[in-house]
């Protein structure tokens, strides 16, 4: 018979959920214990129908059936604990709460079954000791698609996104520093004159999370560069970040599709053609579809960059979203799928390490879609990796930059939680011989 011998009976401030300890970290040394994330895309910032002029309209038409929209999988705990034993340190859940689940369209009441069932995936994720990013996404783009307007316009956009932070902030005000608050998702601005107004909606995000009380008084928050575009962020708002009346607690975030030819581009144009091939090392002779720009060096360049402008200051930068669509049907003179799949593991590989070295938080973009031409990871319908470049390029750069999978595993003060992890933060059914984890306590099975 197996005998368990408990040998941490006290649980310190790094096992307990709502530790204060863990509210005092800056915000680099909370981005570092997130590093690497992956999205839930293609989940809950879906929508049934986004009508003729999404801008325009607040209703509560979205329901939850708008979760299996895009994707036909519902999220569920076993989901995500397959996401966590891959080796992912934080979930990313891209969110609608304007378009679809607006209750009251008088005083922009966010939907009580749509919030409980967002609050619902938090808690999978915190489960499994997980950082998680939760952020008003694009939302039909009442916001986003209209950061330059100014007069009525502006104070109303002003009102609403005061009045669904406060909200949020609220509902959630008791997590300690493993839920991050993200503000908006790509802010579409792509002159510099239109940088004021971005700040300040993110002012208006920040003062209405800090004013609910709580953990949000200390709570790690995240705004986006302008485009969410890394240049223009470094150009534009590295002497322009809002203001914060906690230091230390602020990340900014970029999104990382780079180049355009390799990650999205589906059909050759007269102005150039699909790259398939990307990486040194992974160029076939004779094809017409080999990188020949935003390689590895041009790659590096930016992460440098983003770490001069913000991390070497103490803002860490979010790479909110990162990928490349998989080919799976190259063929022909001069073509090489096998060596597309190496370049879809170089990509992979390289990002997360210039990322992870660099202070950066990489969340892979996953759409839980197969087929051609898929930027997806994970087949969440049979948890099973779809992928395997991509995940294999994530796992490299994370062994080669010694990053484990356990990420403090917690214990959810809301429930209790029987679920068993081994050191490496993978879930077992059974244990056999050696330590493991359980409701924040390691014990030994002999």
């Amino acid at each position: 018979m197996k005998r368990l011998l408990t040998i941490c009976i006290l649980i310190t401030s790094a096992c307990i959920l709502h530790a204060q300890s863990g509210l005092d970290k800056s915000a680099t040394e909370i981005a570092k214990e997130m590093m690497p994330g992956w999205n839930l895309g293609n989940t809950m910032e879906a929508a049934i129908n986004w009508g003729s002029n999404p801008a325009a309209v607040f209703n509560n038409n979205g329901g939850l059936a708008s979760e299996t929209a895009w994707q036909g999988t519902k999220t569920t705990q076993q989901i995500i604990d397959f996401v966590k034993a891959q080796g992912f340190r934080s979930v990313r859940i891209p969110c609608a709460w304007v378009y679809g689940h607006i209750s009251n369209a008088t005083n922009y009441t966010i939907d009580a079954t749509w919030m409980a069932r967002v609050k619902q995936i938090v808690d999978y994720c915190i489960n499994d000791g997980l950082y998680v990013i939760l952020n008003d996404h694009w939302d039909g783009g009442w916001l986003e698609e209209h950061i330059n307007a100014t007069g009525t316009t502006k104070t109303k956009n002003k009102e609403v996104l005061k009045s669904i932070w406060t909200q949020i902030a609220t509902e959630f005000k008791d997590y300690d520093e493993h839920l991050v608050f993200a503000g908006l998702n790509e802010p579409n601005v792509e002159q510099q004159s239109v940088v004021t107004s971005l700040v300040e909606y993110e002012q208006v995000f920040i003062d209405a999370v800090r004013a609910t009380g709580g953990n949000n008084a200390k709570r790690l928050l995240v705004v986006q560069g302008p485009s969410t575009d890394t240049e223009k962020t470094c150009n534009w708002m590295t002497n322009k970040m809002p203001n914060d009346p906690i230091g230390n607690k602020l990340a900014i975030e970029i999104h990382f599709y780079y180049p355009w030819n390799f990650w999205g581009m589906t059909k050759d144009e007269s102005w150039g053609n699909m790259f398939y091939y990307w990486g040194s090392g992974n160029h076939v002779s004779g094809s017409t579809h080999n990188a020949t720009y935003g390689e590895e060096s041009d790659m590096k360049a930016l992460a440098d960059r983003l770490k001069t402008c913000f991390v070497d200051k103490g803002i860490p930068v979010i790479n909110g979203e990162y990928g490349v669509i998989w080919r799976t049907n190259i063929s022909g003179v001069n073509e090489s799928q096998e060596k597309h799949n190496a370049s879809i593991k170089a990509y992979y590989k390289t990002m997360n390490k210039l990322c992870m070295e660099r202070g950066i938080v990489p969340l892979a973009w996953d759409t839980n879609s197969t087929g051609n031409n898929q930027m997806t990871i994970i087949n969440r319908s049979n948890l099973a990796i779809y992928n395997p470049y991509m995940m294999e390029g994530i796992k490299e750069a994370m062994e080669e930059l010694g990053i484990t999978a356990i990420a403090k595993i917690k214990a959810n003060p809301y429930q209790n939680n029987p679920r068993i992890y081994n050191l490496h933060g993978q879930q077992v059914q059974k244990p056999q011989h050696g330590i493991f984890i359980q409701n924040g306590k390691k014990y030994v099975v002999r």
